[in-house]
């Protein structure tokens, strides 16, 4: 087995949220949720996963708001399991309909996730997906159990049955790790939506967080009765990425596509997030 990642500094906490960065096209993202989870008032650590893709000069940003960095190499899976997880064979047999995943998302890259429970520095860590928000303090996730996470929910009330890896605990553990990779890359191994199916398999008995606690961006347009400013913990923009300048869908998000730019940009940041505006 490989060794675990390499990790920058030293911990401040037993406690840390972590993301993963394995391409430069995702750091304006990671450096919007850094700054947010630093506004937040966090006391937990703050960990950027990231690959040998993502050079030191573009990863100082995140080093600069504090950020742990840990360097990570790929997961060592089989050529077939590659094969089958490529961009081009995973979008072609389960294709995205529903929105438009940009040309610089590699679905194998998504399994690097599972490296967090390598990150044993921490008794416990909250994931947050490099293209979200964080709009308020999220402490109260390290008591909450492994394996929690939000509902899939984005269109209707059949997203409830899935679950959404863009937010979840862990308690990273070396034994987990193990069995995550021994169950991952087995013969034939096809993981539809990659870490999201493995993970809701590998841990069927999941708990759930709230949808105000991954909140997925296109419950703004789709569900605008659900949404509420005051109760969102983490705004996720799943699909088409705030930083993509004209994707299709950015007249309908304008209003979360500007909430995103002020945390990346540092400059007008809401005070008060409930007295943001609701869906017109």
């Amino acid at each position: 087995m490989q060794d675990g990642p390499e990790l920058s500094g030293a911990a401040g906490s037993d406690r840390a949220y972590v993301t993963l960065v394995t391409n430069e096209a995702y750091l304006p993202g990671a450096v919007a949720l850094v700054r947010s989870l630093r506004l937040s008032g966090t006391a937990a650590d703050i960990v950027v996963m990231h690959t040998g893709a993502v050079g030191p000069e573009a990863l100082a940003p995140l080093g600069e708001l504090g950020a742990r960095l840990a360097l990570c190499e790929l997961l060592p899976t089989s050529e077939a399991f590659n094969a089958a997880h490529a961009r081009g064979e995973i979008h072609g047999r389960n294709p995205f309909t529903k929105g438009g995943k940009p040309a610089f998302h590699t679905p194998l890259d998504n399994f690097v996730k599972l490296r967090l429970w390598q990150l044993e520095d921490y008794a416990r860590v909250v994931f947050i997906d490099a293209d979200a928000l964080v709009l308020r303090n999220c402490d109260r996730f390290f008591a909450y159990p492994e394996f929690s996470a939000a509902p899939n929910v984005y269109e209707g009330l059949v997203d409830f049955r899935r679950m959404n890896s863009g937010v979840f605990t862990a308690r990273p553990d070396a034994k987990t790790f193990a069995a995550m990779l021994e169950r991952l890359d087995t013969p034939g191994a096809f993981w539809k939506r990659t870490d999201q199916t493995f993970l809701q398999t590998f841990f069927p008995d999941w708990n759930g967080l709230t949808v105000y606690d991954n909140m997925l961006q296109y419950v703004w347009f789709n569900l605008p009765e659900l949404w509420d400013w005051s109760m969102i913990r983490v705004l996720h923009f799943q699909y088409e990425k705030p930083w993509q300048a004209n994707h299709p869908k950015s007249e309908q998000l304008a209003p979360l596509i500007a909430l995103w730019r002020a945390y990346y940009t540092g400059t007008g940041v809401p005070e008060d997030i409930a007295a943001l505006p609701p869906p017109a």
